[in-house]
Order: C-alpha cells, then sequence, then structure tokens
C-alpha cells in the first residue's frame, strides 16, 4: 500500500508541476516517492524480465543513451529510459515512476538509465543493473565532483559489491576506467577507437589520467583527445587493454556525419551517422557494444541513419529567418572537441553566440575556459556575442585566445544576445551557439516561448 501511496502522490506532484510551469517535472515525482516509500526505486526495478542497463561518462552519456535507447526498441523492448535527462537518482526515480501503471504494473522488459557521475554509485546500488557502460572519465566541476580518482574510486567501490555475471562495459581508451575494469570481478568489456588515422592532435595540459597507479607517466603510441588514446606504463607494464568491439574506421563527412566501420565480437558492421565529431563516433561503438552484449541484433544501419541528437547536443533549430546549432559545453575536453569538430568544417567566418552560466548544474568554478582550446577559433570568426552569468569571464578569455576584441560583444541578458547575434545575420544563415548547460535550458526556454523549439521534456 505504502509503494501505490509513493506511485500515485508522486504523479500527481509531477502532473502540478507541469501545471504550475515550475518545470518538467522530471524530478519532483521521484523526490516526493522517495519520501513515502525509500525503496521505491529497488522494489520497482526487481520486476524488470530483463532487468536494467545504466550508462554514465563525463561526456557523451545522453547521447551514448539514446543511441541504446533507438536500438533497443529497434529490437523489439519495451524500455523505460530518462529520456529527458534527468540523471541524479530523484530522476531515474521519477522514470520508473512515469512507467507504472495505477495499479502498480510495469509493463516494460527492461529500463535504461543515463546517470550522473556522482549520483551512479546510489543507483547501482539500488537498481542493481545487469548491464554497466562507464564511457569515459574527465575532469568536469571540480566544485562538486572533486577529480578523476575520486569518481573512478567511488564507482569501484558500488561496482565491486555487484555479482559476477554483471556486464561492465568499459572505454579501455581511457586509463582510468582500464585501471577500474582490471580490479573488477565482474564481466569486464573493453571497447575503444583502433582508427589511429582518427587522432586529430590533443593538447596535453586536458589529460586528467596521465600517470599510471605506480607513479610513471603513460607513454602513447597515439592520443585521440584528452588522455584517451592507446597507452602503455614502461614500468609496470599495464597498458591499454585489447577491445572487444572496435572501431575500425571512421570517415567524416564535414558536419553532415561519419561514416564507421565497427568491429563487433563475431562481424564488422558499417553504418552512417548523421552526426559529426570522433565522439560521437564512439558513442555509437558504445551503443552497439551494448546491444550486442545484451544479446539484442537489430539492423543498425537504418535506426543510426535516422537517429537524432538530444536537445542541445548538436542541435539543428529552424528560426523563421535562421537556423541555429547548439552544442553544449561544460568542461574542457566537450568544450575542445566540439570547437574542433566545428573549425574542421567550416569553411567561411561565421557568426557564434557562447553562453557561460555558473550555477550548481554548470559548475560554480568557470576556471576549466582556460584550459579549453578557444585558441582554434579566431581565424573562424567574424563576430561572437557573449552571454550568460559570466559573460564578462568569457569575453577575457576569448580575447587571450586571440580574438580581436572588436569582434566581441557582451550582453548578459540570454534574450537579447540571441536577438544581438540573429539580427547581425543575413536571412538564411547560421548561428553556432555554445551554451552551458543552464545555459541551454534557459535559451530553451526562449526558444520554446517563441515557438520555434519544444520544451526538453517534450525532446
Amino acid at each position: 500500500m505504502r509503494e501505490l501511496l509513493a506511485i500515485w502522490m508522486g504523479r500527481v506532484a509531477g502532473s502540478l508541476s507541469r501545471r504550475l510551469g515550475r518545470g518538467g517535472g522530471t524530478t519532483v515525482p521521484g523526490r516526493i516517492a522517495r519520501r513515502i516509500a525509500p525503496q521505491i526505486l529497488t522494489q520497482l526495478t526487481n520486476r524488470l524480465p530483463h532487468g536494467v542497463i545504466v550508462v554514465a561518462g563525463t561526456n557523451g552519456k545522453t547521447t551514448t543513451t539514446r543511441m541504446i535507447a533507438s536500438l533497443l526498441q529497434a529490437s523489439g523492448w519495451r524500455l523505460l529510459h530518462n529520456r529527458s535527462g534527468a540523471n541524479l537518482v530523484t530522476g531515474v526515480t521519477t522514470t520508473v515512476i512515469d512507467g507504472v501503471r495505477w495499479n502498480g504494473d510495469l509493463p516494460y522488459d527492461a529500463a535504461l538509465f543515463e546517470c550522473d557521475e556522482a549520483a551512479l554509485p546510489q543507483i547501482i546500488r539500488e537498481a542493481q543493473p545487469r548491464v554497466v557502460v562507464l564511457h569515459n572519465l574527465f575532469r568536469d566541476q571540480l566544485d562538486r565532483y572533486g577529480e578523476v580518482d575520486t569518481i573512478a574510486a567511488n564507482w569501484k567501490t558500488a561496482l565491486s559489491a555487484l555479482p559476477a555475471h554483471t556486464i561492465v562495459l568499459i572505454n579501455g581508451d581511457d586509463p582510468s576506467l582500464a585501471r577500474l575494469g582490471a580490479a573488477l570481478h565482474c564481466t569486464v568489456i573493453p571497447y575503444g577507437n583502433d582508427d589511429v588515422a582518427s587522432a586529430r592532435g590533443s593538447v596535453e595540459h586536458l589529460a586528467d589520467a596521465g600517470f599510471c597507479q605506480c607513479g610513471a607517466a603513460f607513454v602513447y603510441t597515439v592520443r585521440f583527445f584528452g588522455h584517451i588514446g592507446h597507452f602503455r606504463c614502461t614500468v609496470c607494464g599495464f597498458a591499454r587493454p585489447q577491445p572487444v568491439y572496435a572501431l575500425k574506421s571512421v570517415v567524416p563527412d564535414a558536419l553532415r556525419g561519419n561514416a564507421l566501420t565497427l568491429q563487433m565480437s563475431t562481424r564488422v558492421v558499417d553504418l552512417q551517422l548523421p552526426m559529426p565529431g570522433l565522439y560521437n563516433a564512439m558513442n555509437a561503438l558504445a551503443a552497439v557494444a551494448t546491444t550486442d552484449a545484451l544479446g539484442r541484433t537489430p539492423d543498425y544501419a537504418p535506426v543510426f541513419a535516422q537517429f537524432q541528437a538530444a536537445f542541445g547536443r548538436y542541435e539543428v533549430i529552424q528560426t523563421p529567418a535562421h537556423t541555429l546549432v547548439l552544442a553544449l559545453i561544460k568542461n574542457p575536453i566537450g568544450a575542445s572537441e566540439t570547437l574542433r569538430m566545428l573549425v574542421e568544417a567550416w569553411h567561411t567566418q561565421v557568426r557564434m553566440l557562447i553562453i557561460i552560466n555558473d550555477r550548481d548544474a554548470d559548475g560554480t568554478d568557470v576556471s576549466w575556459l582556460w584550459d579549453a582550446d578557444f585558441e582554434l577559433l579566431p581565424d573562424h570568426l567574424s563576430h561572437v556575442t557573449v552571454s550568460g552569468t559570466r559573460a564578462a569571464d568569457m569575453h577575457v578569455r576569448l580575447k587571450y585566445a586571440g580574438v580581436p576584441v572588436e569582434r566581441i560583444d557582451t550582453n548578459d541578458d540570454i534574450a537579447t544576445a540571441l536577438d544581438a547575434a540573429l539580427a547581425s545575420q543575413p536571412a538564411g544563415s547560421t548561428v553556432y551557439v555554445l551554451p552551458t548547460y543552464t545555459a541551454m535550458l534557459e535559451l530553451r526556454a526562449v526558444l520554446v516561448a517563441r515557438g520555434w523549439a519544444q520544451p526538453f521534456w517534450n525532446d
């Protein structure tokens, strides 16, 4: 009875939240339900015949999770998925509550949860996942998460309590995850990038895991970005594990996407991904590896051909006169790779809007701006508008990156900054927008109010 009461009260609270305009009701139901029945997430997910899949990582987890969802649904599974991106334990609980019928039935085959790095241990303890995907681990929101080694240690503690048959897929190109995988008694399956030609160079100071546990520096034969690459310790011999699933070839097609060749456990798969960037190719590899490890083998090519990015993740929005391209930035590696992907495709100078906030969900420490490779931009910008709560910091960062100050405008108000960026461009042109997380939500509210986009919880 307590469980049903928690479900009903949570769903009523979510409905009220949406009606009152207090958000999408993506966390309130879970918060209310957990107060009434603290074990409700465990009780409900235990009913799923094929269990729970969780995905964690600093960059790419939202896109990767959506890819996995598309593939599993194409394979015939009825899937619970926190598609809105609410990835704390309250958001995950909300997803499950929203999927429960009023009589308490849960009519799904499995659940798929994108998980916040700090929330992953608790979600693992409560949901007891069948499959865990660890995609990468970078410095992000130091004020909230701490250093990479701290997160990895917390993950290891939670994963060590899982049974041996639990499948843990790791990005073996990440030394922190490779080391973590080597210490687990679960069924650890590495995936990685075998296409050395896809390396575009990396800024060495962005490496967050450059040293082995024995204290020696890793030696890289190839580095894709940050500390992601083919590494080896020449002292103790610890090295990148041989991947079971591998990206064998990635052929970029400007900003239109990538042609990929993936080595599976028993076959080779060729597909066209309508999303640019090496990191999106790795997202696709992780998604295919996950479905294959689960024994689900849909026809991959048509699923990826129709795949659409999550809101703010290289999302294209049409306004009455212009095109907006939104690409979330939130940490040095993610921002640098986004910038690299963009400038490699630009053949003329472009107009850009950069919106930097420092709210809790962004991280209050914006020193990461100085580690991101904004030095890529000066030759490619006709003009840039900066906005958000830390617009002044971004203005200074661009100045030191070499962008002429006469090409930089500052406007703290996001709606006004958007109007200025659009007004300066001829009809039919494109404006590239790089927001932090809360800036992306605020910008989306402006776009929704103007009828140019859907609310993120309807995405």
